[in-house]
């Protein structure tokens, strides 16, 4: 990165403060490069904060040229406040992060235009016309480019950064390179394998309808042992680098493109985890959307494509997952001079077909702790949210704490993604009943 002079009243390149309007536009004005793409005078930039997230500042930025999205970390959680800080480095993080998925996944994430650890800040390229991909689905928005973009992201970001792909002694210098990220995933352990399950003063249900279902979360000890064997996984799986939070808040599209944003959660982990979170959001999408009905029945084709959506990310996934195994598998797990001839290839192939199986069971079970924690816990999606009747609020998320359930503990029985879809389809018209 460069070090340009600083001017006067810039922010200091080496002093954290929280950046506002005035000293982004003369800390820009002193990036030539920066201020090239922008275009124009600085003094006529637009400049506005746009951050809904809950953790940082996002900044728009805007010249006669074009625009850049400026994101800074705060010290501190957006969503919480002062009481709950939170370290810096996760800008670092992230930046590490985009520049090693734009290397394994070119297109599909924003090009970094600028880093600075200091301020803990990072600009990179301004996505539009695209809009982030919860608010499309709750308008009932259909993506035809999205099983297509998102399965190539995941397929590519996770093999090859994983022992199939890589040797182990990169692999390793990749997880040590991101171990420092451990405050973020702290907030994952908490946040989705502990608080739900238990009396956490930052958690909150749609109340009173969900008060009992809250309640028998907090004591069904079957599911603490499951939640529990997932956080382990979690704690203790670096099987390649993985975005950490991989919602429909975290992808921004349009019906052409997609774009993977937000990775400060970055770090070495289970592979199911990041697509766990992908279908877990697209199943509580799915179960959401009667919520956003204006007249019975209007959104049926768009939930039908909801489903056919879940079930074309596992299949597509697994297709390009297995086709670069097949075609780069040259790491040091299953090295090839064991399955040498047709006998020791046909071995193998039957291994991969295991390892997707297992591969599947850990998604099934985090997608179902990311719709728990999203209904029982402290950061809830506005797919529900935005329900604004709240007793067909609850409806919806009772039905996806159904399906959670179900799915957590009886991961095995889920053979198949359709299985899941039909499980889905099945609590889609169920109704709960709140008084018992």
């Amino acid at each position: 990165m460069t070090s340009p002079q600083r001017p006067s009243g810039a922010p200091s390149q080496d002093e954290y403060r929280i950046l506002r309007d005035a000293d982004l536009r003369d800390y820009f004005a002193s990036l030539p490069a920066v201020a090239s793409l922008l275009g124009g005078a600085p003094a006529g930039w637009s400049i506005g904060e746009v951050g809904d997230g809950n953790l940082n500042l996002v900044f728009i930025v805007k010249g006669t040229k074009g625009g850049i999205a400026v994101k800074q970390a705060l010290p501190y959680v957006r969503l919480v406040g002062e009481s709950w800080p939170l370290p810096l480095s996760r800008s670092h993080y992230e930046y590490l992060a985009l520049v090693h998925q734009a290397e394994l996944a070119p297109g599909l994430v924003p090009a970094v235009l600028h880093h600075n650890e200091a301020l803990a800040l990072v600009a990179m390229e301004l996505l539009e016309p695209h809009i982030i991909m919860r608010k499309g689905l709750i308008s009932g928005t259909c993506y035809p480019r999205f099983v297509e973009d998102i399965t190539t992201f995941l397929a590519r970001t996770l093999f090859l950064s994983s022992d199939l792909a890589v040797a182990a002694a990169r692999k390793k210098e990749g997880i040590a390179a991101f171990a420092g990220n451990h405050a973020l995933c702290r907030i994952t352990e908490d946040l989705i394998f502990t608080d739900p399950y238990r009396q956490a003063e930052q958690n909150r249900w749609t109340s009173p309808w969900l008060d009992a279902s809250a309640a028998a979360i907090r004591e069904d000890l079957d599911l603490h042992v499951a939640v529990s064997r997932l956080k382990l996984k979690f704690m203790g799986g670096p099987e390649a680098l993985i975005h950490g939070d991989l919602h429909t808040g975290s992808i921004m599209v349009t019906e052409s493109e997609t774009k993977v944003i937000d990775p400060e959660f970055a770090f070495y982990g289970p592979m199911g985890f990041d697509l766990g979170a992908v279908l877990g959001n697209l199943i509580m999408g799915y179960l959401a959307s009667p919520g956003h009905e204006r007249s019975a029945g209007e959104r049926r084709s768009f939930e039908a494509w909801m489903l056919e959506t879940i079930e074309n990310v596992w299949a597509e996934f697994s297709r390009k997952f297995l086709g670069l195994w097949r075609a780069g598998g040259h790491g040091d797990g299953y090295p090839a001079v064991l399955f040498s001839g047709e006998t020791g290839a046909a071995r193998l192939e039957a291994e991969r077909q295991a390892y997707m199986e297992r591969l599947f069971g850990d998604t099934v079970g985090f997608a179902a702790a990311k719709i728990i924690r999203r209904i029982l816990g402290l950061a809830h999606n506005i797919d529900f949210e935005w329900i604004e009747d709240a007793r067909l609020r609850a409806t919806c998320e009772a039905r996806a704490l159904r399906l959670a359930r179900a799915m957590m503990l009886g991961a095995p029985s889920f053979r198949t993604i359709g299985d899941v879809t039909k499980a889905a389809k099945k609590l889609h018209d169920w109704q709960p009943d709140f008084a018992g």
